[in-house]
């Protein structure tokens, strides 16, 4: 088809107050941008896009935040004669890639903003008789197989025929910065993703557990942020690491061996916490899922984050296994997560599944859980 413009739309960002919605619309311009080259137009919530290579555009816009839907158009000025002729082109292209023929029930939807010498029920009318007049489609208001939209805006008219379902969300970047705890495995990449849909920033922390774990952990942990950064022109993940095995190490020295998982998540909690304070992030977020391994069970939840004062944030905590699956293959993080990675070699025999609060203080005690924290974070480094 011969199209010039990509119509893009969002949902809630039109529900701000004017000044919020006049931010978030900037940032997605912004985003958008950053993703593909373009030139990029607002007007009364339509984003009108330019793009410098077509196609790319389209496939694209795809991984940008805050667009519910785009539509690749064709422009023309808002006269009868302007929409006759390009609608009479555009008829003759879907004819042409076997879009509509003549058994093809067509409607036409016309949508006008603007003073016009015509209503909107007039224009689409009058082209519904453009479009019979190249070929003879019954017209079903119904239930068609095809919807022309028509699309007046001022002095110009775009035509389109396809909506494209976007990532929604929110813009990236306008609700704040949250720290990830990002593993090599399924879940913790897709939690960072529909933290990034809903317009966080993301600083992904992995904590290396050498010499329980081996060199593919960390090479696993670098193609997913690879791999999400795709979603997150204009606002990058930021990387970083830190070396976790002394801690581990001090903790089935110290404390019960059945309590190395509940005492390992909750001194992730705390190191992701100092690393929040430290660039200014909002909360941590985490890949936990109700019952799905020993650290997420209820009681092992509250257990182990205990004392963190920062929120938490785990988006997949109601989500099962399959349903984390399916999002993980959508955005490209699956075939990336379940590449073997050797696993943890600290994890007991039996973990503790019913951690109780006051025996986990007993266990950090032993521990000296805060300065082997300490000691840890001093070490935290950049992968960027």
């Amino acid at each position: 088809m011969n199209h010039d413009v990509i119509i893009a739309r969002y949902g809630e960002i039109g529900l701000k107050s004017p000044k919020i919605r006049s931010r978030f619309e900037r940032k997605l311009v912004k985003n958008i941008k950053a993703t593909f080259e373009c030139e990029v137009e607002r007007n009364q919530g339509r984003i009108y896009i330019f793009p410098q290579d077509f196609d790319e555009g389209i496939e694209k816009l795809n991984r940008v935040f805050g667009v519910v839907s785009y539509s690749p158009a064709t422009s023309t000025d808002s006269t009868y004669d302007g929409i006759d002729e390009t609608l009479t082109a555009y008829t003759e292209e879907l004819i042409s890639e076997g879009i509509l023929d003549e058994d093809t029930k067509f409607a036409i939807k016309c949508r006008r903003v603007g003073n016009h010498d015509y209503t909107s029920q007039e224009m689409a009318a009058h082209c519904g008789g453009v479009v019979r007049s190249v070929v003879l489609a019954p017209v079903d208001l119904t239930n068609p197989d095809l919807t022309i939209f028509v699309e007046i805006r001022e002095n110009k008219a775009f035509i389109y025929h396809e909506k494209i379902k976007g990532p929604g969300g929110l813009p990236l970047g306008t609700q704040g910065r949250v720290v990830v705890l990002l593993s090599s495995g399924i879940d913790s990449p897709v939690a960072a993703y529909l933290m990034m849909k809903r317009g966080c920033e993301v600083v992904a922390l992995h904590c290396n557990n050498d010499p329980f774990s081996g060199p593919k952990v960390t090479e696993l942990f670098n193609q997913l942020v690879d791999q999400l950064n795709i979603y997150a022109k204009g606002n990058p993940i930021r990387k970083r690491i830190i070396d976790y095995g002394e801690y581990l190490q001090a903790a089935k020295d110290n404390a019960p061996e059945k309590m190395t998982c509940v005492l390992c998540k909750s001194g992730m909690y705390h190191i992701a916490e100092k690393l929040a304070q430290k660039v200014g992030a909002d909360a941590i977020v985490d890949g936990s899922s109700v019952g799905q391994v020993a650290s997420q069970t209820l009681s092992n939840i509250l257990a182990t984050r205990y004392g963190v004062d920062m929120p938490i944030l785990s988006p997949l905590i109601g989500l099962d296994k399959e349903e984390i699956t399916a999002i993980a293959k959508e955005i490209g993080t699956f075939e990336i997560s379940k590449i073997d990675d050797g696993g943890c070699s600290a994890v007991p025999k039996y973990p503790e599944t019913r951690a109780d609060l006051n025996r986990v203080k007993e266990a950090c005690e032993a521990m000296n859980q805060d300065a082997e924290i300490e000691k840890a974070f001093e070490k935290i480094r950049k992968l960027d």
